[in-house]
């Protein structure tokens, strides 16, 4: 059965002094959830959006909440993001050691869990752990700042990805965050991504309002 595309937003994109008012725009032309990047300056050379925020943002929101750890020690932080409201949750296979514990302790809170993976980390890295994933969030740039090139090598591991789980039978989503643009979002969909973030490329898109935006992107999905 095919999976429905869901269309997340990147808040790291988001207007923040008017951020209650993205959201709402958001709410209100469909956005499936809200992506929250969390980067700690050292796994990633960029500091991300902080827990408070996600607080802030929970107060107002009944979105889904998809948080990705882009940081080291994110065993130390998952409770705490788990705590504050998050749906879902990903840290990178590239900064965890016990990665199977750690998604199993995700799972345990009721939380969807997936794993990370940039772009040159290859895919037999999750040959073990697929039994306890909810997702894989292929980044397509490598992490840290908005407004990158896609790498274009990425497409074929989203498709390697799609096969691998086909044949296993899995009923996992495959989420792709890095230049999901009005270009890129076709050849995405078409290698198999189910989950997509949109950011500067499609979302928030200069000179373009949220509805309109949104608008075309479902036109791209749909």
């Amino acid at each position: 059965m095919k999976k429905r595309i869901k269309f997340g937003a990147s808040l790291m994109c988001a207007d923040y002094l008017n951020l209650e008012r993205d959201i709402r725009l958001l709410e209100q032309n469909g956005i499936d959830y809200l992506h929250f990047d969390v980067m700690d300056g050292h796994f990633v050379p960029n500091f991300g959006l902080n827990l408070d925020l996600l607080k802030k943002a929970r107060q107002i929101t009944k979105l889904p909440i998809n948080v990705h750890l882009m940081i080291d020690n994110a065993a130390n932080y998952i409770d705490e993001y788990i705590d504050a409201g998050c749906n879902s949750l990903s840290f990178h296979q590239e900064s965890t050691y016990h990665i199977q514990r750690l998604l199993q302790k995700i799972k345990s809170r009721g939380v969807q869990a997936g794993i990370a993976l940039n772009p040159a980390t290859p895919l037999n890295t999750l040959e073990y752990i697929f039994s306890d994933l909810d997702f894989v969030l292929i980044m397509t740039v490598n992490p840290g700042f908005a407004g990158q090139a896609l790498v274009p090598a990425t497409l074929e591991k989203i498709a390697d990805l799609k096969k691998i789980i086909c044949k296993k039978n899995l009923d996992i989503d495959i989420q792709v965050d890095g230049n999901v643009s009005f270009e890129n979002i076709p050849q995405m969909t078409k290698a198999g991504a189910t989950m997509l973030v949109g950011g500067t490329s499609s979302l928030f898109v200069k000179d373009m309002d949220i509805s309109e935006s949104t608008q075309r992107v479902f036109s791209l999905i749909a």
